[in-house]
């Protein structure tokens, strides 16, 4: 019983932190479903990654708040709805309520077929920025849910050296702690640039942060 009651105490600590939080308002005003995108925005504004034009991978992307603001980013006049100057794919194990204008996919983007499937959607066409907000269920076991999250961000890099433009962009949420300074290891090696960011709408209790690397080492990439 006090377990339940620890529980139902934590939930509401959650609850009402999550009801109060600043940016779930600010999402709930402006129309994302989620506050997630005020991570991707803070990204995108300090570092200039998406621009009207580009193509866009959105990896692990439901509910659609990433998608959702991609969206904006490449319509003229940064609306949700109309014109888009760019093309954005989206690919989630989960359903995703559709946005307009991005083309979605359901799947697991560790299954060989699913990534065949993404990559005949590209065409071959070069990718400007790869975004992955994938993160595994986590089971409270550290050394096996590094090993998750790492495996997650290697195949979200290996499918950036192979897929994005040599001036192109992948970001990817990690987690500090167990497996963290490896990751950031193979973004060093795999990318001329690195920039770790802390947006300010994760919360601080939250181990989550994002690595961006850029400028994929082109002359590296696997056969």
């Amino acid at each position: 019983m006090k377990v339940k009651t620890k529980s139902k105490k934590v939930n509401k600590s959650w609850l009402n932190d999550h009801v109060n939080d600043p940016y779930v308002k600010l999402a709930q005003k402006e129309g994302y479903r989620a506050r997630a995108a005020y991570k991707l925005k803070e990204i995108d504004e300090s570092l200039g990654l998406i621009r009207p034009g580009a193509l866009v991978v959105d990896l692990g992307s439901a509910p659609g708040a990433w998608s959702q603001y991609v969206r904006r980013r490449l319509a003229p006049q940064g609306a949700a709805v109309g014109q888009l100057d760019g093309r954005i794919l989206a690919l989630d194990i989960l359903p995703m309520e559709p946005v307009e204008g991005v083309e979605f996919m359901q799947g697991d983007f560790t299954e060989d077929a699913v990534l065949a499937q993404l990559q005949a959607a590209l065409a071959g066409v070069a990718v400007d920025v790869v975004v992955s907000d994938m993160a595994p269920n986590l089971s409270g076991i550290a050394s096996s849910d590094a090993a998750r999250i790492t495996h997650l961000v290697e195949v979200a890099v290996d499918f950036a050296l192979q897929h994005l433009k040599p001036e192109g962009a992948l970001v990817v949420k990690v987690f500090h702690g167990s497996g963290y300074s490896q990751i950031v290891k193979l973004f060093k090696d795999c990318f001329k640039v690195v920039k770790p960011i802390k947006p300010k709408a994760s919360r601080d209790k939250s181990s989550e942060t994002f690595l961006v690397g850029l400028h994929p080492r082109v002359a590296e990439r696997p056969g």
